[in-house]
């Protein structure tokens, strides 16, 4: 497969979690309930997360955003629902690792989130797929400040 043939894959997937996003809706009854908003671009994500013995039971977000943030978001959530904190938190840091210091050496551990290195070619839009990991870092800090379940 060649680098072009290669981008189509990568953009489409990205098409595919924007258009048909997982984990959208909301939650009856979130732990934590965080909404990030974008004043660049206008991007705003409310991501709602059940968690249970420092787990996440259950993730969700609604919101409004370009494709790269509410393919992001899709991605993350599907990356992360049953994962400890602990393991989410790692996640976060080697996803916002790769898309500010390191995007050539995308991890396999990121899923489809690893497609993401690519936004880097475009500075304006790191803000976009970066949204909603950064609701769930805060997310995951409150539930923790709060004595979790």
């Amino acid at each position: 497969m060649n680098i072009s043939q290669l981008n189509d894959l990568y953009r489409q997937l990205i098409i595919d979690h924007a258009q048909h996003p997982h984990h959208h809706g909301e939650l009856a009854q979130a732990d934590q309930q965080i909404n990030l908003n974008n004043p660049t671009c206008g991007d705003v994500i409310d991501l709602q997360v059940i968690f249970e013995n420092e787990y996440i039971k259950e993730i969700a977000f609604s919101g409004d955003g370009c494709s790269i943030s509410q393919a992001s978001a899709s991605m993350m959530c599907d990356l992360v629902k049953g994962q400890s904190t602990a393991q989410a938190k790692q996640e976060i840091a080697v996803f916002l690792e790769m898309l500010m210091n390191n995007p050539d050496e995308p991890s396999e551990t990121l899923g489809d989130a690893a497609v993401l290195a690519a936004v880097v070619k475009f500075p304006a839009r790191i803000k976009c797929a970066t949204l909603a990991w950064k609701a769930l870092e805060q997310a995951i800090t409150q539930e923790e400040d709060h004595g979790g379940n």
